[in-house]
């Protein structure tokens, strides 16, 4: 005999649904949390620059300073041969990335609304350049560099960052420039517009976008490159700053920890800055860039 089975089922109770606040609540704390995660580290580092070499080795990372000599750790930090690395990534950084935004620019205007025959395959040509790793390219470069009288000179040094660069700058600028109406081109056709006013006058103040966020990721590029500077250069007044940086912190050097701490603050400064001048363009220039893949 059977136990008959009961046709009223117990309902399963369902968990309330958090409020809005709660999420927000929760979105906050995890944000919070994040900022803290990325902050602490900088605001260790901030802290012992302002320390003495004595101070520093007498006293945790994260004791706060007595004293403040960080114009004394700057002094000495650009008396070691920072001074001439600042200076001369500021030229790479600045000559390179705006030569090769240009020609990155040209390119990717060729291969995209010209209509060449087998653009496709130019591009390709282009962009392979980063598809292999960097370090294949080492023994080859500097031999050719050898042979060439560029090894250990700043033309050298920018001609070499310029077209280390501009493979993504013409994959940016072509993933913009395939994104503008055909319409634009047409009317401006129709008014008589040749292809280098079409490229000047029209697409580029379109680009401005993309283009300010091109010079902030090619300028911090060569900014923190430091394997290229170590093979292609040797002399202090060469030198990116990334290289010198890391000659600072040798086995014989006699830098202290807070004043190579302050060399690796100064060092960061100018992408700092650059990104805090261009982060209104840094999203929108995103977005331009990938609308047209």
């Amino acid at each position: 005999m059977t136990t008959p089975v009961s046709s009223q089922t117990t309902p399963r109770q369902r968990r309330p649904a958090p409020t809005f606040k709660a999420r927000l609540a929760f979105l906050m704390f995890l944000g919070f949390l994040i900022f803290l995660f990325w902050a602490l580290p900088v605001v260790v580092v901030g802290m012992n620059a302002f320390k003495s070499g004595a101070e520093y080795f007498a006293s945790t990372v994260w004791s706060l300073p007595t004293r403040n000599h960080l114009l004394e750790n700057i002094r000495v930090v650009w008396a070691n041969g920072v001074s001439g690395g600042f200076v001369n990534s500021l030229i790479y950084g600045s000559v390179s990335s705006v030569l090769a935004i240009i020609l990155g620019s040209f390119a990717a205007f060729s291969v995209t609304r010209l209509r060449l025959k087998g653009h496709f395959a130019w591009f390709m040509l282009i962009y392979a350049g980063t598809i292999f790793p960097a370090q294949m390219f080492l023994i080859p470069l500097y031999k050719a560099f050898l042979s060439t009288g560029l090894y250990d000179t700043r033309l050298g040094m920018i001609l070499f960052y310029t077209a280390y660069c501009i493979p993504f700058c013409t994959f940016m600028m072509r993933a913009f420039f395939a994104g503008v109406a055909w319409e634009i081109q047409e009317a401006a056709k129709l008014d008589g517009c040749g292809n280098w006013r079409l490229f000047w006058q029209i697409m580029i103040p379109m680009a401005r976008a993309p283009l300010l966020v091109l010079v902030l990721f090619q300028f911090t590029a060569v900014w923190n490159d430091l394997l290229f500077g170590l093979i292609l250069s040797k002399s202090d007044s060469v030198r990116p700053m990334m290289t010198t940086l890391a000659g600072l912190s040798g086995t014989y050097s006699s830098i202290t920890a807070p004043t190579l701490i302050t060399a690796a603050l100064m060092s960061s400064t100018p992408t700092l800055l650059l990104f805090i001048f261009l982060q209104r363009y840094f999203i929108q220039g995103l977005q331009v860039g990938g609308a047209g893949e």
